[in-house]
């Protein structure tokens, strides 16, 4: 009885049902960016002060200039290592009174201006900026910054208890129910977001996109790789990642055409009304019906498939079998990923390199939106080099394997950020050229690690080892903004010493690891322990083993 991939190869692996299948569930993959990485222009932090009572009105009265204003006004200007007291400190002085000149206000007061009392801002802070984020509209500063740290751990948090959770019950109920309901929940979600009268508000929404928001994007996932022929799931499972990329490349457009938050959040949460529409467009995974012992419905969804390919189903091919045999079922147990010394090794490594792409990841496009001086333009140039890393993947992971080009794209990340720390402030674009190789770095190790975790554990426990090592990237995603924007109050280069560190660690650990270009997935315990032993006889029999190369979508 053949299997879904047999009938596949007969009604089309890649034509033109499964093109349309990829193109719509790229979009999705595109409108993910902005919760995954929105803080950056959502929570933007423009240079700010005090506001001071009286003041406007002096400076009016006087005719200051901008800069005259400042010099007289606020403590602390000129001097790069005092941006706590011009941000977060004004003096304590009555500008209202008549007696101030208006040659230098504090003279009258002090002979020195050192010598006058400080004191926290008590009456909000002045931006900066022709536009607003969340930082400006709830003074998200000085002693409320953590809250900014909060918003995006909330979603990362999201992340985690979401991606277990649904990615349960879409296995359970199906992919196509979880696949909507997630996109329904985002979209009013995110609307919610958007007119959300109070930090508390806007929280919460934000916490409730992360939960429905990650999973959906795996389904996605899993649903295009499911459609498509053996030969094409890893090409189009790379692509859909690139799709990502594309979206940052829109969300610094869109950003820019919309310098305010809530119209921002507005705009990128539409499409997901939109997503509602492919309800119609597409079927339910035919390997889960499979998976269910619903063969009647899965026969006409492949029969649909065929139909919109432009093919005829085989006589000999009316009835389908799961992919694999059913066996005597094993338990997998959480104590299995470190009961053996190999699969422990391999799960204690990927554990980390999971917790470092996202670390280094998020951190740098956080760190590049404090630090550049147009976000919007370093944004998209670092965005940009995420394409090399994609064409560098599919060209060498089959030809020269998985582990020195993985290893390699973590220790280029360090070894950037590490140069990136001596490199003087006048040179700024030696500095975004170093954050964006480190940007192609890391996107390349995120990428590779996606594909590595399932290679290297044995069957039953192979979606369990995926889900523990992969739910460090959440972990990794929830102490990032921490991580970023509390070293940068300590020196602005501080982030990039922490991740040059745990980026060349990570390139070290990788080549512990096995290769495991040309092996097939290891079936037992056994087979996952001596996958680092050279056999010759095993090696004949597992290249036997491969049916056909990966294929360029066409």
């Amino acid at each position: 009885m053949p299997t879904v991939d047999d009938i596949l190869e007969q009604i089309g692996e890649f034509h033109f049902f499964q093109k349309q299948m990829f193109f719509l569930l790229c979009l999705l993959s595109a409108a993910f960016t902005p919760i995954y990485v929105g803080i950056v222009f959502l929570g933007f932090t423009p240079d700010h002060r005090c506001q001071s009572p009286g003041v406007a009105e002096l400076s009016q009265r006087c005719g200051w200039s901008l800069a005259e204003e400042l010099n007289y006004t606020v403590p602390g200007l000129g001097a790069a290592d005092e941006a706590f007291l011009r941000q977060c400190m004004q003096y304590e002085v009555d500008w209202n009174q008549s007696a101030l000149d208006c040659v230098d206000p504090l003279a009258s007061l002090a002979a020195n201006r050192s010598h006058l009392p400080l004191g926290p801002c008590q009456h909000g802070w002045v931006y900066d900026t022709p536009g607003s984020s969340i930082v400006t509209e709830f003074n998200l500063v000085c002693t409320n910054s953590w809250m900014l740290d909060l918003f995006q751990s909330a979603v990362n948090v999201g992340f985690f208890v979401g991606a277990v959770g649904i990615g349960y019950l879409a296995d359970r109920f199906g992919r196509k129910l979880c696949f909507f309901v997630t996109i329904l929940i985002n979209a009013v979600s995110g609307v919610l977001m958007a007119v959300s009268p109070s930090y508390t508000w806007m929280l919460i929404f934000r916490l409730i996109q992360g939960l429905v928001s990650k999973a959906g994007w795996l389904i996605g996932y899993i649903l295009i790789t499911e459609f498509v022929g053996l030969g094409y799931r890893r090409t189009v499972g790379i692509f859909y990642q690139v799709a990502f990329t594309v979206g940052l490349l829109v969300l610094a457009g869109v950003a820019y055409a919309l310098p305010h938050w809530r119209w921002l959040q507005f705009t990128v949460t539409l499409p997901n009304f939109c997503f509602l529409l492919y309800y119609w467009c597409i079927p339910e995974s035919p390997r889960w019906l499979l998976s269910q012992n619903r063969s009647a419905k899965a026969m006409r969804v492949i029969q649909h498939i065929a139909k919109k390919n432009g093919k005829s189903m085989p006589a000999s091919l009316q009835s389908l079998r799961a992919d694999e045999e059913v066996v005597e079922k094993l338990n997998p147990s959480f104590l299995d990923l470190f009961r053996t010394p190999q699969i422990r090794k391999h799960t204690l490594i990927l554990m980390y390199n999971w917790f470092t792409s996202s670390v280094l990841y998020q951190g740098l496009i956080m760190h590049t939106g404090l630090v550049g001086d147009n976000i919007y333009r370093d944004f998209f140039y670092s965005a940009l080099m995420e394409f090399p890393s994609a064409i560098i993947i599919i060209l060498t992971i089959d030809r020269v394997g998985r582990r020195y080009p993985w290893a390699l794209s973590n220790l280029v990340a360090g070894a950037v950020c590490l140069a990136s720390v001596f490199i003087p402030e006048g040179l700024h674009w030696l500095k975004i050229t170093a954050a964006c190789l480190g940007r192609m770095g890391i996107t390349m190790a995120f990428e590779i690690v996606c594909l590595v975790s399932a290679e290297l554990y044995p069957t039953f426990i192979r979606n369990l080892g995926v889900l523990v090592c992969s739910s460090m990237c959440d972990i990794g995603g929830i102490i990032t903004p921490f991580l970023v924007y509390r070293l940068t109050e300590v020196w602005l280069e501080l982030p990039l010493v922490v991740f040059a560190v745990i980026g060349l660690v990570a390139g070290g650990l990788v080549l512990l690891l096995p290769e495991t270009k040309g092996k097939a997935l290891p079936e037992s315990i056994e087979d996952a322990e001596n996958m680092q032993r050279t056999r010759k006889n095993k090696e004949k029999m597992i290249y036997l083993q491969v049916k056909k190369p990966d294929h360029p979508l066409t």
